[in-house]
């Protein structure tokens, strides 16, 4: 007998809701995207119990015409594709023309519309039955009501979680969205309480402002790269401001929000030796290229895209990311500075002549007297955007260095975003003078914007990092030292394998491997700059490294491999120095392409200025 039938609309669309309508946000998502794509200037999402009960989303679009009010509730409409062509070069946000269907089939919609031409339309549907279909006066644009989510099918509405958690996942949809469209001005609001509101002045950086606050905006540097096939530009925070998850990044291709793993990636690897351990950035990634490049038709909620060229394209990312960040300053203060505007009070100035390093003094034979600090009360008058200080008078009777901190500005309240330059400034290391060290572990050093305190383990290991990275980049074959007896690795054959086909890589890090038998490999020879002692549990780590991957990247091997070597002998903690070794330590610092974090991403250096020590021994108020 006959077992196979064909499906009835009504079935197949709750089937296909399984798919698109996953929760309340995937319906969130369907129609604010059909409001963008019909050029609307602002949109609003009302939400009633995260929107179990009810989503409701306005927008001020080209809205439509009665027939195509009706039309597109039907299956695999849309006026977004009329042919095989268009699926290469989509533009717009919806095209798949099943999400009003599906929405339509498990709950009750209401829908207002007009394109501004004809008289408006109203439109009730529930569980897909098209209920009543009539004129209405309405203005240019749509306002569409999904209620009783799930009415129909109950099976799925157990699966949704609480009320906050549906309602967390909508905000972060709202605030990517937000994010990929600036010109539109957004308002997201939960039972009548605004959650979310932008202006839609295509500023960016003002949206990043509105949802995160001004505290993490104004941490945030802007970074822009292109080559022959796409274009990045967008913001990631400095390595001081951080966050525990992943989640915090923001991809858009095209003005569409995906969801990108290796782009994830690329932004860390664009970051790499600057963050912590575990810790992860703010970012914006935006990306402009060929449609062409781009298949978006790859999952159905269109959360993912496949990109042709994709790693010219995080390579790209990748180097946009790391040039920003390396060109921003990045030495912490220990004190965050205090904001509060301050009443006129006295200003207490230090004059200092810093004694010449002992080095110097003792190599020249000379002993020069160092005139003992004296204070002077000088009257000032801070205003609102200078809380500190004003410019301590320089006339020519008064040629002592003098301490003249950078004014500070005051963020006056939750709207106010710190504008980034678009070229960050040169960073320079600080002019420092080795004081002493504290416990053997930090060493404090000085200059005339106050002292710093300089974790020596980790300033060595940035050093000895960048150098076994240079070294790294290119083995030179006269660096070789030849041993007197050989190393033998032995392991499986399976392992056999695998380091067969990343034996190139391993050769480019200086592991210049022979075969020796059926499951060994012997070291003759391996690089002379290869930390004294270590090489072979070196060796051995680097040939697990590639164990542990498919195929090995050389740029991460390389980099992994420096950081390797860098641990090694590096100047550990409860260990004293000279002064000499302590000057010699800074110097070598100041000469580092990255002096601020080691290669792990935890601070080197961190600074406490003059103004802040004065103010915590109440020498100002």
């Amino acid at each position: 007998m006959d077992i196979i039938s064909v499906m009835d609309d009504s079935l197949s669309n709750k089937i296909a809701a399984g798919e698109v309508v996953e929760r309340p946000s995937s319906i969130v998502k369907e129609l604010v995207e059909n409001s963008i794509d019909a050029e609307s200037t602002s949109i609003e999402i009302a939400l009633e119990e995260a929107g179990l009960t009810s989503i409701r989303v306005t927008d001020n679009g080209k809205g439509m015409s009665r027939h195509d009010a009706v039309l597109a509730f039907e299956r695999h409409a849309t006026s977004k594709i009329s042919n095989e062509r268009d699926l290469f070069r989509i533009r717009t946000l919806g095209f798949r023309g099943e999400a009003l269907a599906s929405i339509a089939s498990v709950s009750k919609i209401s829908l207002w519309t007009s394109d501004g031409e004809t008289e408006g339309t109203e439109v009730q549907i529930e569980g897909g039955v098209i209920l009543k279909e009539s004129d209405a006066a309405f203005r240019k644009g749509t306002d569409m009501t999904v209620a009783q989510l799930f009415y129909n099918t109950p099976a799925r509405l157990k699966y949704m979680k609480t009320i906050q958690t549906e309602l967390g996942h909508t905000i972060d949809l709202v605030n990517r969205l937000a994010l990929s469209h600036p010109h539109i001005a957004f308002k997201l609001s939960h039972h009548s309480q605004t959650i979310l509101q932008t202006s839609g002045n295509g500023d960016q950086q003002r949206v990043l402002n509105d949802i995160y606050g001004p505290a993490v905006a104004r941490k945030m540097v802007p970074f822009n790269g292109e080559n022959a096939d796409f274009k990045v530009n967008g913001y990631v925070t400095l390595p001081e401001m951080t966050r525990a998850s992943k989640n915090y990044m923001t991809h858009i291709v095209n003005g569409r929000w995906v969801k990108s793993y290796a782009s994830n990636d690329a932004v860390l690897n664009g970051l790499h030796t600057y963050l912590p351990i575990g810790r992860y950035p703010v970012a914006v990634i935006n990306v402009e290229t060929d449609p062409f490049l781009t298949d978006v038709n790859v999952h159905p909620a269109k959360q993912h895209i496949r990109l042709s060229k994709e790693g010219e394209l995080l390579s790209l990312i990748k180097s946009s990311v790391h040039e920003a960040v390396k060109r921003a300053i990045i030495v912490p203060d220990a004190i965050k500075k205090d904001p509060i505007k301050k009443q006129p009070s006295e200003q207490v100035t230090i004059w200092n002549e810093f004694p010449p390093s002992r080095e110097r003094t003792e190599r020249s034979g000379e002993t020069k007297p160092v005139r003992e600090n004296y204070v002077e009360k000088t009257p000032i008058q801070p205003t609102s955007t200078d809380p500190a200080r004003k410019e301590l008078d320089s006339s020519p009777a008064r040629q002592e260095p003098v301490y003249t901190p950078q004014p500070e500005k005051v963020m006056e309240s939750q709207e106010e975003v710190v504008q980034q330059p678009t070229e960050m400034p040169e960073k320079r290391f600080p002019a420092l003078v080795p004081v002493g060290q504290v416990h053997g572990t930090y060493i404090v050093a000085q200059n005339e914007d106050g002292f710093y305190m300089i974790d020596q383990h980790a300033a060595q290991e940035r050093i000895k990092y960048e150098f076994f990275r240079d070294k790294l980049s290119n083995v030179e074959i006269d660096e070789r030292q030849m041993l007197l007896m050989p190393l033998i690795f032995h392991y499986s054959s399976d392992e056999i394998v695998k380091i067969e086909e990343n034996k190139q890589a391993l050769n480019d890090v200086g592991v210049f491997l022979e075969e020796f038998g059926p499951s060994s490999y012997t070291v003759k020879e391996y690089p002379a700059w290869f930390p004294a002692g270590e090489a072979s549990a070196l060796i051995e780590e680097l040939i697990e490294q590639v164990l542990k991957t498919r195929k090995a990247d050389i740029g991460k091997l390389r980099e992994e491999t420096a950081i390797m070597m860098s641990c090694k002998k590096s100047i550990k903690a409860n260990h004293y120095l000279t002064f000499s070794d302590m000057e010699k330590l800074l110097h070598d610092l100041s000469l580092a392409e990255n002096p601020y974090t080691c290669p792990h991403g935890r601070p080197v250096l961190i600074h406490f200025s003059t103004y802040e020590i004065e103010k915590m021994f109440k020498r100002v108020m």
